[in-house]
């Protein structure tokens, strides 16, 4: 892989090719403002709903005119290599405290699960996704997550490899001591009972849904802010 090309002192908003509209892309610039991203092809997607990236990274396959883009002044990173995906050569490409990704859900469901692959393999970036109903994003191991979600909020929690509830509180159904793992035991479809929840886990590999209108309360509960 590449030495890191771009820095960023903010969050920044990446740009995939899956289910996208400027709803989202506006909605993930509140957070992550300092730099649009975007993920090869999904540049030429980005502009045809009013938005300029700055960069695009990728192996750059399936953008229209590279050139073009350079002439208009984004930044054009072309990374060759076959064994990654263009989400991450974003990743591993980009320094920034923190990644707001939109387009990386829906359509394609091998993408998805793709995308998830790459949450887990870089588990230490904190990367949020957003998606049509859903935010989601890896619960950090070892430190309790606070969120400030509502009552009646729709929490899923589910095991990208094996985890061990460590404590939680205002969930319907608890994961004190609950050892989960694909194909064992997840945890989709609970509940807040509290306006705040809290949670923990030991390693890394919880995947954590919430209501996509709590992305900003994901954010804050996973940077510890």
């Amino acid at each position: 892989m590449t030495t890191q090309k771009l820095t960023y002192e903010r969050p920044v908003t990446v740009a995939g090719g899956g289910l996208l509209d400027a709803a989202m892309v506006r909605e993930a610039m509140v957070h992550a403002p300092a730099g649009l991203i975007a993920a090869d092809g999904a540049a030429d997607r980005l502009d045809h709903l009013g938005f300029e990236p700055n960069a695009i990274v990728g192996d750059i396959d399936s953008l229209s005119d590279p050139n073009d883009w350079r002439r208009r002044g984004a930044t054009v990173v072309a990374l060759s290599e076959q064994d990654t995906t263009d989400f991450e050569k974003c990743l591993y490409s980009v320094a920034a405290p923190a990644f707001v990704g939109v387009g990386f859900t829906g359509k394609r469901l091998d993408h998805m699960l793709a995308v998830f692959h790459v949450l887990l393999r870089h588990n230490e970036k904190p990367v949020f996704l957003l998606g049509e109903v859903e935010a989601m994003a890896l619960v950090p191991p070892g430190r309790e997550v606070v969120l400030d979600v509502g009552v009646g909020a729709t929490i899923s929690l589910f095991p990208l490899a094996p985890v061990n509830g460590l404590r939680s509180q205002g969930l319907e159904w608890a994961i004190d001591g609950l050892q989960m793992a694909m194909g064992s035991a997840i945890g989709t479809s609970n509940r807040s009972t509290d306006p705040t929840i809290r949670l923990a886990v030991d390693r890394p590999g919880l995947l954590l849904f919430i209501p996509r209108s709590s992305l900003g309360a994901l954010i804050e509960g996973v940077m510890g802010t």
